[in-house]
């Protein structure tokens, strides 16, 4: 994260803290048969696990879109 600048920082943990009230916002995209998502702000993505059992959003990347949407 620390290679992130500032303001997109800031929107970025805003969206993340987001996801504590609403872990599927609408534009989520679940990730094959894990359950991982993915959301987008901006130039980055981030993707998160959901253990709703635990009631968990579990932060497991962010990155660039061009390191994340490639794979």
């Amino acid at each position: 994260l620390r290679s992130i600048p500032v303001a997109d920082l800031e929107r970025l943990l805003e969206r993340i803290a987001d996801l504590a009230g609403n872990p599927r916002p609408p534009g989520c995209e679940k990730l094959s048969a894990l359950e991982r998502y993915r959301i987008r702000q901006g130039r980055y993505r981030v993707i998160y696990e959901i253990r709703d059992q635990e009631l968990v959003v579990l932060v497991v990347k962010v990155a660039h879109s061009k390191d994340v949407d490639r794979h």
